[in-house]
């Protein structure tokens, strides 16, 4: 059976590698095209090989709350969104293990800090709590030692995902990790890690979120509101609060102010990296078609094995930030005006539906995990 799993990711392979150059393939619900992609023919093709193909196998092993369940309103709430999107799809979800592609290991490190952890940072109850849990299903399956986990995958938008993932060898060298946290610094690999974009629903939808008014309706040039927590934050306050009318940062915002509001007001929005590297705001920018400048030296954006962040948004490294003015002011109006109609364009993989619709962020997120286990071989061992 493998041998034909196999096989089938082979002509997937192939099929892509053919599009790059002239496949254009036909989508009655969308055509990706532009400069938003690194390229769109074989982003399009791998997408429908996916849609054809791709089946996960989820274990049923472990009880909710901790387990095949997640929270889906806060800033953890991607979590929770894709663990049952993902639980209750049909499409892409197969109950044979033998016919997976992949294994997803329902684990939610958001819930296990709500109910496992005990405070002062001792992650040794959560960590076991994990360890226990790859070993029960490698002693009741055969999946996980056939690859040494390399066609597993753990999903995590809590800050600690990246820590707790260390106390299984093979899950962090071998498995994919699909990361908010996509800390560079804190040994996240893009070409095997996945990075996951934190979306803060406070609703639980985004019906009243999405949309925002041209470029000429927009009289603020940067916005950022927030605390200063973690290393970046606090550079980008000293530099720039009540500095220049142009740049408006606030650590909270005046009353009667909605930030959502300032979002839709504003040509670039700030999305400096807090205590970890990932921020809610990037996806905020993104749905209010804010242009992302992203304020960081170690993030790797979602999706950026398909999507070409440079054409959609601003990258500023630490050191520049005394300099943020000057970078946005030298983007020609012509320049600005074509790189926010790209965020609306790019938008529609930022959403979140429920039920899930095609090129939305869950299926992203699923292509994106699609993409790594095409590049892996696994090989029975019997």
């Amino acid at each position: 059976m493998l041998d034909r799993t196999e096989a089938g990711l082979v002509q997937a392979r192939a099929a892509i590698r053919e599009a790059r150059y002239w496949n254009q393939t036909q989508d009655p619900d969308y055509v990706p095209i532009g400069p938003m992609y690194r390229n769109s023919k074989a982003f399009h093709r791998s997408y429908l090989e996916m849609e054809k193909q791709f089946k996960v196998f989820i274990y049923e092993e472990g009880e909710p709350p901790v387990f095949h369940y997640g929270p889906c309103v806060s800033i953890y709430s991607s979590e929770g969104h894709f663990i049952n999107a993902m639980e209750i799809n049909e499409q892409f979800r197969t109950r044979d293990p033998q016919k997976a592609h992949v294994f997803f290991l329902p684990f939610s490190i958001s819930m296990m800090v709500k109910f496992v952890y005990n405070y002062d940072f001792d992650f040794g109850p959560i960590k076991r709590t994990t360890i226990d849990y790859v070993n029960l299903i490698a002693s009741r399956y055969p999946y996980w030692n056939r690859s040494l986990g390399a066609d597993h995958f753990m999903l995590s938008c809590h800050d600690w995902g990246p820590v707790i993932s260390f106390a299984i060898p093979n899950l962090y060298k071998n498995s994919i990790r699909v990361l908010c946290n996509a800390n560079t610094s804190e040994r996240f690999n893009p070409t095997k890690d996945v990075s996951f974009p934190e979306i803060n629903l406070l609703k639980g939808s985004i019906d009243d979120i999405v949309g925002g008014p041209p470029p000429s309706q927009r009289p603020i040039l940067a916005f950022y509101a927030g605390r200063k927590h973690g290393p970046v934050r606090p550079i980008l306050i000293e530099h720039w609060l009540n500095k220049d009318k142009d740049i408006q940062l606030y650590e909270s915002l005046p009353k009667g102010v909605s930030y959502y509001s300032m979002l839709r007001k504003s040509k670039f929005c700030l999305c400096p990296s807090g205590y970890e590297v990932a921020s809610p705001r990037v996806v905020e920018s993104i749905y209010t078609g804010c242009v992302p400048v992203l304020i960081s030296d170690h993030y790797t954006p979602p999706f950026s094995e398909v999507l070409n962040w440079k054409s959609f948004s601003i990258e500023v490294s630490l050191k520049d930030i005394p300099k943020l003015k000057e970078i946005l002011m030298s983007i020609s109006p012509r320049k600005y005006i074509k790189m926010q109609r790209r965020v609306g364009q790019i938008r529609r993989h930022f959403e979140v539906h429920n039920p899930p619709r095609r090129y939305d962020v869950f299926h992203m997120i699923l292509h994106s995990v699609w993409l790594r286990r095409l590049n892996i071989k696994v090989h029975d061992h019997q």
